[in-house]
């Protein structure tokens, strides 16, 4: 009886276009992951129908919670806040200013702030908004 030799073929999985497909969805994940819309500053924002999102530059005005004040995410004593309005407004009083205030914070406090980005000289002025989730009706 003769028996006959059988090739055997080892099968290697090639690594490299492995790593490569890995390391792709490692960089999307974390590109896709960093595009957030809101500041690091926790902020509970009233909700409207009417929500716009601007697309100029703009400066940013935070009131949280325990009645902090934040210019650009940064926080700022109360006396500061003047002096800064007043050398955005020296630099471009067309510069939209955006008043971002925790819906728990007191109606008095927002409108003192506002008084003060007017009295700057700053004429661009919004309150910002959270999308109010529309129901559908089935």
């Amino acid at each position: 009886m003769k028996f006959r030799k059988v090739l055997v073929l080892k099968a290697r999985l090639d690594m490299a276009p492995l790593i490569d497909v890995v390391f792709l969805l490692l960089i999307f994940f974390l590109l896709t992951s960093s595009f957030v819309l809101q500041p690091g500053i926790k902020v509970k924002l009233p909700k409207a129908k009417t929500t716009e999102i601007s697309k100029e530059e703009e400066v940013y005005i935070t009131i949280d919670k325990d009645n902090f004040l934040y210019l650009n995410e940064k926080l700022i004593p109360e006396e500061e806040l003047n002096k800064r309005l007043l050398r955005l407004a020296s630099e471009d009083p067309n510069k939209l200013v955006i008043v971002k205030a925790d819906q728990d914070v007191r109606h008095g406090r927002v409108v003192g702030v506002l008084d003060q980005i007017k009295r700057s000289g700053l004429s661009k002025l919004a309150i910002a908004t959270q999308p109010e989730e529309v129901k559908s009706q089935d």
